[in-house]
């Protein structure tokens, strides 16, 4: 199957599971997980119309996103960092991303902050949330996220559009939906304080179904689009 293929299927899946959930689908976007995939696949999957681009690794972003740039000059692709990001590594994703979605410590947000400033704009961040409470896991543990989004939020040149996590890792649906409901819940808590930040960054290709309807505003899918990573 194609990459054009899958995507379809894949936004077809999406639809399907908003439709399911009662919610419009235009509610969820779709962001591709790039990962390990060279230019030249990347620009078969935005030649279809996708244009919101996510990134793991700072040095992939900074060959990718000029690579791509090249290749599909007329295109008006958006980079996200989707990846757990070092203080020190934080200059190149600034440079190259509008959203940082890991912001998960005050170091970052910190050093994201003077960044951003110092470039005279305004970086969307995503505060990442533990929501399953796996030691794995990154992210503020769920009691603090809405004091920490509000920290963030009060730095300069920062705009917190919500709230990420991954999911759990469980073959078992009941965990995978207690953690998405965690999310959901934290999401209203944050709405109630008067932040607005009402977007919700959690899914991937095994259980994206579950997210949506618990609230997801951004999928982030890679294996379903791209095929499994060899």
């Amino acid at each position: 199957m194609s990459i054009a293929e899958r995507f379809a299927v894949v936004t077809e899946r999406v639809a399907a599971a908003a439709r399911a959930a009662h919610r419009d689908p235009a509610e969820v976007q779709i962001l591709a997980a790039v990962k390990t995939q060279t230019p030249e696949r990347i620009a078969e999957l935005i030649d279809v119309g996708a244009t919101l681009l996510g990134h793991n690794r700072a040095q992939e972003l900074t060959e990718l996103a000029p690579a791509l740039a090249v290749l599909r000059p007329g295109a008006a692709l958006t980079h996200h960092f989707i990846g757990q990001l070092q203080t020190n590594k934080a200059a190149r994703v600034v440079d190259l991303a509008t959203c940082v979605h890991s912001v998960d410590r005050r170091s970052l947000a910190t050093k994201l902050s003077a960044l951003a400033t110092q470039r005279g704009r305004t970086l969307d961040v995503f505060v990442q949330v533990n929501a399953s409470g796996e030691e794995t896991k990154a992210g503020v543990q769920p009691d603090d996220a809405l004091q920490f989004a509000l920290d963030v939020a009060a730095l300069p040149s920062l705009h917190v559009r919500g709230l990420m996590t991954i999911g759990a890792n469980s073959p078992d649906p009941a965990v995978v939906n207690a953690a998405f409901a965690v999310m959901q819940e934290l999401s209203s808590t944050v709405g109630r304080s008067g932040l607005d930040a009402p977007e919700l960054s959690m899914g991937m290709s095994s259980d994206l179904e579950a997210a949506i309807a618990h609230g997801a505003t951004m999928v982030r899918l890679g294996t379903d689009i791209f095929g499994p990573r060899v």
